[in-house]
């Protein structure tokens, strides 16, 4: 018998709760809910106002993985959708993740979240700028953190703080709050950061996507800033055989990283988020401050 839980006044029946979903580590559903359930009071606040897109992951990483951003067949009246812009579809809605019911609900279809750079209010007005660092093998987050400090160095140049987070997979992520901004003017300066952080370190970085450029450096990868692109939301587990999580990290774990030329160091999965916080707080609160934001150049 499915069990029916209450979720602020929301009854949500949650399935297959023993269901093995990340083989390396046995982790369940059961146990991958708990996680939100925990994280809801910081992963709540980057998801809120923006158009969700799912990558669902119901078997596992191993089983087929298939992305969504159409609310799914069967998606309660009570959760909240909003009109977005799409030109293969313009009267598309996505669902937007408002409260902890909600939340709960996305979990039980085991899925990761993914967020544009916007919010559902102001299409296509970004609010963050995102560059994606992905390490071509033999490369990896290591290449990932030297390539991060110098960029930060360069983005604080430009008046703009960055943040930085894994990526939950092999790479790392740099969020950087921006005063509202066009995505395709925000596109246009992250792309310029990634040509001159590959003109400045041609051994270490490259910025266009092509795979026969990339092994043993750094893809900076500008493109999520597009308006139609979304990126791992802070907190997201990932469809991984480990429970790996896109977690914020600080920049002596970064530089310690760099120096050190031991990846595992960030490789932080779901059972470490709590003492994380417990330890740091919210690192991607400044985020949300106003103040923080600075114009993009």
């Amino acid at each position: 018998m499915t069990p029916i839980t209450e979720v602020e006044g929301r009854r949500l029946a949650l399935s297959n709760l023993d269901k093995v979903l990340h083989p390396a580590s046995g982790t369940t559903k059961g146990e991958l809910l708990h996680y939100y359930a925990t994280v809801g009071p910081v992963i709540l606040p980057h998801l809120r106002d923006r158009p969700v897109s799912f990558l669902r992951y119901p078997d596992g990483p191993q089983g087929q993985l298939f992305f969504t951003k159409n609310p799914p067949p069967g998606t309660p009246a009570w959760v909240t959708t909003t009109p977005v812009p799409r030109s293969d579809a313009p009267r598309a809605r996505q669902v937007v993740v408002q409260d902890l019911a909600t939340l709960m609900w996305a979990a039980n279809l085991v899925v990761e979240f993914h967020t544009p750079q916007w919010r559902a209010d102001a299409p296509a007005v970004a609010d963050r700028l995102v560059l994606d660092l992905d390490p071509g093998p033999p490369a990896t987050v290591v290449e990932c953190c030297r390539v991060a400090l110098h960029l930060r160095e360069r983005l604080a140049e430009d008046g703009l703080t960055a943040f930085p987070k894994t990526s939950g997979s092999k790479g790392l992520h740099l969020l950087v709050p921006v005063e509202p901004t066009p995505s395709e003017t925000v596109s246009a300066y992250a792309r310029r950061l990634a040509v001159a952080a590959e003109a400045e370190l041609p051994r270490l970085v490259v910025h266009r996507m092509a795979k026969a450029l990339r092994p043993g450096k750094v893809f900076v990868d500008h493109s999520q800033n597009a308006a139609a692109k979304t990126t791992a939301t802070p907190y997201t587990l990932r469809a991984r055989p480990l429970p790996s999580v896109s977690a914020p990290v600080t920049w002596d774990e970064v530089a310690e990283t760099a120096e050190s030329g031991v990846p595992e160091r960030l490789v932080l999965l779901m059972d470490a988020i709590g003492p994380r916080l417990e330890e740091y707080g919210e690192l991607l609160a400044p985020l949300f401050d106003p103040a923080v934001a600075g114009p993009v150049p």
